[in-house]
């Protein structure tokens, strides 16, 4: 077993900085968690604090049942990779993958069963009397993988094991990743700040921001239900978009978001959970893939304004419009066709809209689930 259990847990360095700050997080066994923020946010000391490699200041850090603050990084039963692989450059790829089972004294046949059958599937078996410096990113990510398996630990920790890679190679080393933890059926902890990594990858995902938790849950109710403007905008490729107008509820069951020429009508699930707030300044999120131009847009789920800019973008375009003073950006089909000062309407999907307290950032719709 491998539950990951942080009560109340906080990080401070004696210069003073305040890394994480009261955290409270439950790791089920087997359970794919990533980590996820900008620098800076607290993510990979979280990460460091499981292995041991940073020291808990307050609160309790639970492997089980068992308060594990001041156990040692080797009693922990944990594996790391890290970002730059770690790899010994005079040792071949075989030696790499063995090095931490030689340091447990392993039987030599034990130790040559665990790498072949590590490196065979990682396919890097052919490379196994190579030196790093004769490897791909790509294959010094799958030894240093390699290493980290053959431990057959009860948690795996990956802090940005990707963020070396190009574009192409990480989304096949995404794949690779996810088999790999079904494969071995344990805990995985994983930290990047990209988010497509953490979309794909997670069963829950933890949005951190200056060491606080901003948000827990699984990926599609992370993007589909925000808590507040940091997650929303962390997450959406072009980031979403904020209109600040204001809402005109009637109480019964009819309520719009306005601002100067632009209204839009709000479906009667919002209305309900938005009533009694008539009036009040509101910051409406709209995301770039909500909005259509081939269909035909219905009263009170029209946005229209002027073209600014289309930036094609292979399979989509980004496509920049003003609307009513405030310049949005929205991912359409490679098939239409605009040009800068062109007037336009699209439909807004109206059942997508996201609403926030422009003061904390909060949402309207779900802050209090």
């Amino acid at each position: 077993m491998a539950r990951i259990r942080f009560q109340n847990v906080d990080k401070k360095y004696p210069n003073g900085f305040h890394a994480v700050k009261d955290l409270e997080l439950d790791i089920a066994h087997r359970e794919f968690v990533v980590l996820l923020g900008p620098s800076g946010c607290g993510k990979s000391t979280t990460l460091n604090m499981i292995a041991g490699l940073e020291e808990v200041s307050n609160g309790e850090l639970l492997f089980d049942d068992e308060m594990v603050n001041y156990a040692p990084p080797h009693r922990r039963d944990v594996a790391m990779v890290f970002q730059s692989y770690a790899l010994y450059p005079h040792k071949s790829v075989f030696d790499n993958i063995a090095f931490g089972l030689h340091m447990r004294k392993r039987p030599a046949h034990e130790i040559e069963r665990r790498v072949r059958d590590a490196a065979k599937r990682l396919e890097i078996d052919h490379l196994l009397d190579r030196r790093p410096s004769h490897l791909s990113g790509g294959q010094r990510q799958r030894v240093a993988l390699g290493r980290a398996m053959v431990r057959d630990p009860a948690v795996f920790l990956m802090d940005e094991p990707l963020s070396n890679l190009d574009a192409a190679l990480r989304i096949s080393m995404r794949a690779e990743i996810k088999e790999l933890h079904r494969a071995m059926a344990t805990t995985f902890v994983y930290v990047t700040h990209d988010q497509a990594e953490a979309l794909t990858l997670a069963d829950r995902i933890v949005v951190m921001c200056d060491g606080l938790v901003q948000q827990i849950g699984a990926p599609d109710e992370i993007y589909e239900r925000p808590r507040n403007t940091f997650v929303a905008s962390f997450l959406g490729s072009p980031p979403i978009n904020y209109i600040d107008g204001t809402l005109d509820v009637d109480g019964e069951g009819t309520a719009w978001f306005r601002r100067g020429a632009l209204s839009l009508r709000l479906p009667g699930w919002m209305a309900d959970r938005l009533d009694g707030q008539s009036g009040r300044s509101v910051r409406l999120g709209l995301r770039a893939e909500d909005v259509d131009e081939r269909s035909e847009p219905a009263d009170g789920a029209t946005l229209a304004g002027h073209v600014q800019s289309v930036l094609p973008v292979g399979s989509d375009q980004f496509l920049e419009m003003q609307v009513e003073g405030v310049d949005l950006f929205f991912r359409v089909g490679k098939d239409l066709r605009h040009k800068a000062g062109e007037a336009l309407s699209l439909s807004v999907d109206l059942e997508r809209l996201h609403f926030f307290d422009p003061e904390n950032g909060r949402s309207l719709l779900w802050a209090g689930e």
